[in-house]
């Protein structure tokens, strides 16, 4: 019961800063096209409010994913790859607050095609998470 519990609180945390990782990029998108400053101001702050509250998802997210790893003693290749796709995530998690930083200060130099492009990432990390989890190829 322990381990499907375990599991249970994993997806839902998962798939909640998932969520966060989605929609942020989409908010940067936004900010990069020429907007006037009170839509600026507004996208700012659901960026600001978006990160903070994805980082508090991504917590629980890991820690039930290492506490449920620990407890139900997985392994293999597969768990290696995933855990350093996990890693992957935890950069890019990191790299939206230095971008959302770069926004804030007016530095921002991307286009919004970029971020376009950089807003697909944590699809394609997803889908080969969720495929390693599942079919355990090695």
């Amino acid at each position: 019961m322990l381990i499907l519990t375990l599991k249970a609180l994993h997806i839902a945390f998962v798939v909640s800063w998932f969520a966060g990782l989605f929609y942020l990029p989409r908010i940067f998108v936004n900010l990069a096209q020429q907007i006037e400053p009170p839509v600026r101001d507004r996208l700012l702050l659901m960026a600001r409010k978006l990160y903070r509250f994805m980082t508090i998802l991504a917590v629980p997210a890991i820690g039930f994913g290492v506490w449920l790893w620990l407890a139900a003693g997985f392994h293999g290749g597969w768990l290696h790859a995933k855990l350093a796709l996990v890693v992957v995530l935890i950069g890019y998690h990191h790299g939206c607050g230095r971008l959302l930083k770069r926004f804030e200060a007016g530095t921002n130099r991307r286009s919004h095609v970029w971020y376009r492009w950089f807003n697909e990432m944590p699809v394609l990390v997803m889908f080969a998470i969720v495929f390693l989890v599942v079919l355990k190829p090695f």
